[in-house]
């Protein structure tokens, strides 16, 4: 990468990944507010603004945003996570221009029209509909919850009935105004563009607005918890949670490294042992998400109302061995895995200013690549037992389920696998 980047006077910092030998470009703002920044009044919020803010402008409709971006070939995308919001779009390098107008018009001209807001809301009413029909999606935002009990950082990204109902055109107004500021705001654009064109490009649309910063967020504070649904399905869908590390930790490669190590591919040992030995799920995987000040690392299991009895025994003692057993052969197979997905990812723009986007918001810079692979080749057996000890050695689990979870383990029985026996206890 041969990134550049600058900070505006404003607070918007604009960063340029060139790569000259393409035709097109990835350009997008992503904004340090998400799910965490909400009240319990205001869940589901940044979310329906992201939906929002396609949705006019006092310059175009919502029927003009579409047919200009296509009218040239380009797409226009948004999506909402617990820390961050991204408004991104990918368009040839002759049209990259009309796509930075778009993307400051809806940014910092909405108007939230009324009859809009109520057709979006049925739309938002639908999506969390269908994410109740979807068990493997669902459980995830009951693990959330549990894991972090009555705060922001356990709330469903998409709100609920209640929440969504109750937003009205002041509610996107009052919470946009603190949040959207452009000290809050990163623009990225990587493929076939210039330094010095994006800079006076963005400083020109992006005038209008605000300085300043998104308001804080509450802190993150793992607790531990379980979440039980019973429901007519043919599988049980079952998700586990371990405190886990954040963004900016030094452990976090230990960390990434662990879960692909312990479920990450075929060649994993939850896939081995469960799968393919066992025969006890379809699917089974592991995974680590981390925000700025923490982190879980995640198992998921889809298998059967009777073999939901032996899928949570199973994953312990997997746990547990690679915390003691963690072999070097098996450690430079998940680098690899590792290493080959990042750097594939190179290749495409979207997915470069995407990596850029999460490092400036952890690190509060852009990583070089051979940073990154050297932290990776850095991490050998010893670390990821290290690690696999901490996580055995965390206490208080979360656990979550959705189906015929009758059989699935009580979670005192669990938590004692991983020192909890005295808090499962009280």
């Amino acid at each position: 990468m041969n990134v550049e980047i600058t900070k505006l006077p404003n607070g918007m910092t604009i960063v340029t990944d060139p790569m000259p030998q393409l035709q097109s470009a990835a350009v997008g703002v992503w904004v340090n507010c998400g799910g965490r920044n909400e009240t319990l009044a205001q869940m589901g919020l940044s979310h329906m603004l992201e939906h929002m803010a396609f949705k006019g402008t006092e310059r175009r409709n919502a029927r003009q945003i579409a047919e200009e971006m296509e009218s040239v070939g380009a797409y226009l995308n948004a999506y909402t996570s617990r820390e961050q919001t991204a408004f991104h779009a990918r368009a040839l390098k002759g049209d990259v221009p009309l796509a930075v107008d778009v993307l400051a018009d809806i940014l910092i001209n909405p108007t939230f029209e009324p009859l809009e807001l109520e057709r979006e809301r049925g739309v938002i009413l639908q999506e969390i509909g269908q994410s109740k029909d979807t068990p493997d999606d669902i459980v995830f935002d009951h693990l959330q919850s549990v894991a972090y009990p009555d705060q922001p950082m356990g709330f469903p990204i998409l709100g609920n009935e209640e929440s969504v109902n109750s937003f009205g055109r002041d509610d996107l107004k009052n919470y946009m105004g603190p949040n959207y500021r452009a000290g809050s705001m990163a623009f990225i654009a990587s493929g076939a563009v210039s330094h010095a064109d994006m800079v006076a490009l963005v400083s020109e649309k992006f005038a209008g607005l605000k300085s300043g910063s998104a308001q804080n967020a509450r802190p993150a504070r793992y607790a531990g918890g379980d979440l039980r649904v019973e429901d007519d399905l043919e599988q049980v869908h079952i998700a586990y949670a371990f405190p886990g590390v954040a963004s900016a930790d030094p452990e976090l490669y230990a960390a990434q490294v662990y879960v692909a190590a312990l479920g990450g591919g075929m060649s994993s040992r939850l896939f081995q042992e469960a799968r393919e030995k066992r025969g006890l799920c379809y699917s089974i995987y592991s995974y680590a998400n981390a925000f700025v000040d923490g982190g879980i690392i995640g198992i998921y299991a889809g298998t059967g109302e009777k073999e939901a009895g032996e899928i949570s025994a199973v994953i312990a003692d997997q746990m547990a061995a690679l915390a003691e057993t963690a072999s070097e052969e098996e450690v430079a197979r998940a680098k690899a895995q590792m290493r080959s997905s990042f750097l594939m990812g190179l290749e495409r723009p979207s997915a470069r200013a995407e990596q850029i986007a999460s490092q400036l918001h952890a690190f509060g810079r852009v990583l070089g690549v051979e940073e990154v692979l050297a932290k990776l080749e850095a991490v050998d057996a010893s670390a990821v037992r290290a690690f696999g000890s901490r996580v055995m050695n965390a206490g208080d689990p979360s656990l979550a389920a959705v189906g015929p979870v009758t059989h699935v383990e009580d979670r005192s029985h669990f938590a004692r696998r991983f020192g909890a026996a005295v808090k499962a206890a009280e």
